[in-house]
């Protein structure tokens, strides 16, 4: 498999996936990209603005709802793209057209796949660490699969100067670990996991200015820690849902 996933595809003060330019067009190396804009209600406005932002590196982008058949538009697919916005809408949208499968099995065939936000979310085994709010219900919370562990795209460091009283989201996801084991990758906003077979790395830089590191990992039992770089050893863990 051939994975980038973007905790975000905009960094404040730049332009969309700018901050991510040089690995995105590393990662699609001149294939045509379908993009799947279900995260967000306005496909057509999203779609032109994954356009707007490739155009001038000679990316053709293709909107997938812009096919009679999105099916046909997987199935042909030389690199897919999936949006962020609302991980409960995407996922849901994905499972009511049937296309969550065929996604699943182009991408573990060798198709790039490129995610952001919940794009990135619904890489996991299933989207129970996401931000978002379950705006619609979809029919199961599983997602692609595609890595063996849980994603928190935009991890947020608490802010020590706040006067905030509510949970973090580090409190968030330890409350998802101790209702599941199943290791979280927490990537800060302005970095990326990339994941080539059997290997895996953490590129660019946090833009937080609490954020100690690109990275940070929540396993059941264990503090967190920061990590960097090779990740590759994650792919091989094994997550167990609703044990208590």
């Amino acid at each position: 498999m051939h994975l980038l996933l973007l905790s975000n595809s905009t960094n404040h003060g730049g332009g969309y996936l700018a901050h991510a330019l040089e690995p995105v067009l590393e990662h699609l190396a001149g294939r045509a990209l379908t993009f799947v804009p279900y995260a967000l209600a306005d496909h057509d406005g999203y779609t032109s603005t994954v356009r707007r932002a490739l155009a001038p590196h000679d990316i053709e982008v293709i909107g997938v709802h812009h096919h009679a058949d999105p099916a046909a538009a997987l199935t042909g697919a030389e690199a897919v793209f999936v949006g962020g916005g609302n991980t409960f809408r995407l996922l849901a949208r994905l499972q009511s057209t049937g296309l969550i499968d065929l996604l699943r099995d182009r991408v573990r065939s060798g198709m790039p796949y490129m995610g952001a936000s919940a794009g990135t979310n619904i890489a996991g085994r299933t989207i129970r660490t996401t931000n978002d709010m379950p705006i619609v219900q979809p029919p199961s919370f599983d997602a692609l699969g595609l890595v063996p562990f849980q994603i928190n795209p935009h991890y947020v460091d608490a802010d020590p100067t706040s006067t905030h009283n509510g949970e973090t989201r580090e409190q968030r996801l330890t409350e998802f670990l101790e209702e599941n084991d199943a290791a979280v990758l927490g990537l800060r906003e302005g970095t990326w996991l990339r994941v080539n077979d059997d290997e895996a790395h953490i590129g660019g830089t946090a833009v937080s200015p609490h954020a100690p590191g690109p990275a940070i990992l929540f396993e059941r039992g264990s503090s967190p820690v920061e990590v960097a770089g090779d990740v590759s050893g994650l792919l091989s863990r094994r997550p167990r849902f609703d044990i208590g």
